[in-house]
């Protein structure tokens, strides 16, 4: 073998040994959250998370009893149609949304999602929806993008830009809300930054906690990466 040959041989190693490193690398981080954040998904189970009840509204009107037994139906229900999958949430289509099993103030928040064609889904804040996901190729979406604050009547409801990645691959949002002010990035872009509604009860302000709910919309879903951070 020539002088060059071997060079060459040994470049190709290096290179291929770099790449699996970097794969390893990155499948290690799956699910573990940056420096100040919390994860919300542990990659392995359900932990943490419980299955939905009503909306705030109605929930507020149920007697501690009342409540408790609509729990247990809803978290029974989850685990039928909301499994972990190397590493990733996935829903079936079917049941309701998935809820976190505590209720947040002012927080930011990190998750990737993905979805199929024609997918629609959200991300509710305070129990309250949504912040928008969804196939932009819809006749719903009529090219709109994902990330606006849909249910918004007085204040914008559509994004900024459209920054989704194509349909199947995984798309990443960055969350700030802060009192009813809320601020989403997609892939690093700007997409709102505007107030939002309370949906439930028009004629009051956003409810000052709440659970987040990853939405059910007839539709196949992914999650992964889900992290939190409480702001003061």
């Amino acid at each position: 073998m020539t002088t060059l040959k071997r060079v060459t041989t040994l470049l190709t190693m290096i290179m291929t040994i770099s790449a699996l490193n970097l794969a390893v690398a990155g499948e290690q981080k799956l699910n573990v959250p940056p420096k100040g954040y919390k994860a919300l998904f542990n990659g392995k189970d359900l932990s943490g998370w419980k299955g939905l009840v009503g909306n705030p509204k109605t929930r507020a009107k149920m007697s501690p009893e009342e409540l408790a037994e609509a729990q247990k139906k809803a978290d029974q229900s989850m685990r039928e149609h909301w499994k972990v999958v190397d590493g990733v949430l996935v829903f079936d289509g079917k049941g309701q949304s998935l809820c976190t099993d505590k209720d947040y103030k002012n927080f930011e928040m990190l998750v990737d999602w993905k979805i199929k064609k024609d997918g629609d889904s959200g991300i509710y804040l305070r129990g309250s929806p949504q912040v928008q996901i969804w196939d932009p190729a819809t006749k719903a979406a009529k090219g709109v993008g994902s990330g606006g604050l849909y249910n918004n009547k007085k204040n914008p409801s559509k994004p900024l830009v459209t920054a989704d990645n194509p349909v199947g691959e995984w798309n990443t949002f960055y969350i700030k809300m802060v009192g009813d002010k809320v601020t989403v990035k997609l892939n690093g872009k700007l997409v709102t930054d505007t107030v939002l509604e309370n949906y439930w009860e028009r004629d009051k302000p956003i409810y000052e906690a709440g659970q987040i709910e990853l939405q059910n919309h007839g539709n196949t879903l992914y999650f992964r990466n889900v992290f939190i951070k409480e702001l003061d």
